[in-house]
């Protein structure tokens, strides 16, 4: 899930534990032998691969795995797939929007468990256009708060960026989300590299033009239908732009107790 609602800390939260399973390894790799394949095996000269790298990293992706999927993206190594992007627009419960992005070798198989996976937990497929109008592709740089050798503020992060082409900062509480457009995330990254400031992820994104408050009936039923198309292997990114109010999240998590 992505967004800056109040529901971008659990979900940030969320991706810890996903860590664990062996799900979300599967797509860093993915990721990073398609950016291999699609600007070659060099990250100094493919800011897409090295992105993908970082973010492989951070989230303790072994080496090997990562040198592997490097050599099979590049050519260097057999066993590569040709994969193909294809996005599924979608209308949640309370008529929230979501876009669906997948990565994919089987794009029949992926259009089939997407569209199960959207009927059986409340959603319908839309027309396409319907929904990606509602969003704008923009960078999404994510920097934690606390830092090895300090905690950082929004001055902080302004000041790094502001020149880079950062637009906004949004506080998630224990991060902050550095929104640009999309050509200028990996100026933003490399500013806040340079400030000697780290960073969890800087990805392009599908960023809401306008957000949709739901009540607790609809915040749980768009997260189930979320966590659903999340557990999907072709599916690499779900974007919607809902926004479940602090109360409603924390009388949902007080639900889960």
């Amino acid at each position: 899930m992505s967004g800056h609602s109040k529901w971008a800390t659990t979900k940030h939260k969320k991706a810890a534990i996903d860590a664990k399973r062996g799900k979300l390894f599967a797509k860093l790799i993915k990721n990073i032998e398609v950016a291999a394949k699609q600007g070659g095996g060099d990250p100094a000269g493919n800011p897409t691969l090295y992105d993908a790298i970082q973010k492989a990293k951070k989230s303790s992706v072994p080496n090997k795995n990562i040198d592997s999927a490097l050599k099979r993206g590049s050519g260097a190594e057999s066993g590569g797939v040709d994969y193909k992007t294809i996005s599924y627009e979608v209308y949640g419960p309370q008529g929230v929007a979501i876009l669906v992005e997948c990565l994919t070798d089987n794009t029949n198989r992926a259009a089939m468990e997407v569209r199960t996976a959207v009927t059986r937990n409340g959603g319908t497929m839309a027309d396409p256009g319907s929904v990606s109008r509602l969003f704008t592709r923009k960078g999404v740089v994510t920097v934690p708060k606390s830092q090895e050798d300090r905690e950082v503020t929004e001055d902080d992060v302004l000041e790094a960026t502001l020149d880079a082409g950062a637009e906004e900062v949004n506080d998630l509480d224990e991060a902050f989300q550095v929104q640009s457009e999309a050509t200028d995330v990996v100026a933003v990254r490399t500013a806040l590299q340079d400030a000697g400031i780290d960073y969890d992820s800087a990805d392009v994104e599908f960023v809401a033009s306008l957000e949709i408050p739901v009540d607790a009936d609809g915040a749980g039923k768009v997260m189930r239908l979320v966590d659903a198309l999340e557990d999907l292997d072709d599916v690499q990114d779900v974007f919607t732009n809902v926004d479940i109010p602090a109360d409603v999240l924390a009388e949902l998590e007080a639900a889960d107790a």
